[in-house]
């Protein structure tokens, strides 16, 4: 059964109204003050228009957990869905994101209807055509939004720059050295910068992503959207909830971490260099390659 035709039984049944008004309020005990909401205006007939640009290696529950909150978007009394979702890569040969999934994209960057939202998911393309693309279309957008190192991409236009950004926490300290310009926020589930935001890692974007049905449609959409959804992730009302990725996390030869991400790794298996008398590992090949290239700068 499709959300609206759920909506809608179970207006008539009066399901809806058994839900606790503190889930639709927020004010459960304990619970934080909400920040201010930058209020976004939808268009007066017809759906937002959201792009997802995906390529090889896109991260499934970066650009699918979005998905799901538009998709899921129920306005009481409107006819049409609320957002109209497509995907964008920069061709339409089918990608293979994270976990081997085949999705065969539905535009490439010159057929793309123009986006309301943009959703950038951790993936491998960071070339010319894609970054051209996405300052292109950001200048229409209202939110032109990342999701884990899906910061980067958004990064390397360089809207993000004199601005503040999220990313994943094993990815803060190589953001940080190769976007100087743009302010790293730590422990963010997701920062907001108006017609720029980026969510932390992974489950992050679905936190932003109801931020941003919040920012247009208001809280009690949100909040039924999340209640629709079964999501008991308050992050979205408490953008400062990932607090506990902000320290940094110490490296010892009992536990050892990426030098470069700080990731666990496996002593006896992971790739390892050393350098002036100490042993570095790293989570993988790539990561030992960007130490080699310039060792002092990571430690």
């Amino acid at each position: 059964m499709k959300r609206r035709e759920f909506l809608e039984k179970s207006a008539a049944l009066g399901i809806l109204a058994a839900i606790p008004p503190s889930i639709l309020t927020g004010a459960e005990k304990g619970a934080k003050a909400a920040p201010p909401v930058a209020p976004l205006t939808p268009p007066a007939a017809g759906p937002i228009p959201v792009a997802f640009l995906v390529s090889d290696g896109a991260v499934i529950i970066d650009f699918c957990g979005p998905w799901e909150v538009f998709q899921d978007a129920y306005i009481p009394g409107r006819k049409d869905a609320a957002f109209q979702l497509y995907t964008v890569a920069e061709t339409t040969a089918p990608i293979q994101a994270s976990g081997g999934m085949k999705i065969v994209p539905d535009h490439t960057y010159e057929t793309a209807p123009a986006p309301k939202v943009i959703v950038i998911p951790a993936q491998s393309a960071r070339n010319d055509a894609t970054v051209a693309w996405i300052r292109k279309a950001a200048m229409t957008a209202d939110v032109t939004m990342s999701v884990c190192t899906g910061a980067f991409l958004l990064a390397k236009t360089g809207l993000l720059a004199g601005k503040s950004a999220t990313t994943h926490h094993a990815s803060y300290k190589p953001f940080a050295m190769q976007f100087s310009d743009v302010r790293l926020r730590r422990g963010a589930r997701f920062v907001d910068e108006g017609s720029l935001a980026s969510a932390g890692g992974l489950s992050s974007g679905i936190d932003l992503a109801l931020h941003v049905v919040e920012r247009y449609f208001g809280r009690e959409v949100a909040e039924g959207t999340a209640f629709y959804m079964e999501y008991q992730g308050k992050g979205w009302r408490e953008p400062g909830s990932n607090e506990v990725y902000a320290r940094d996390f110490v490296s010892t030869d009992a536990h050892p971490l990426c030098a470069i991400c700080g990731m666990d790794v496996d002593k006896a298996k992971s790739p390892k260099s050393v350098y002036r008398g100490k042993t570095y590992y790293f989570c993988g090949p790539d990561h030992k390659a960007q130490f080699d290239q310039a060792p002092a700068k990571w430690i």
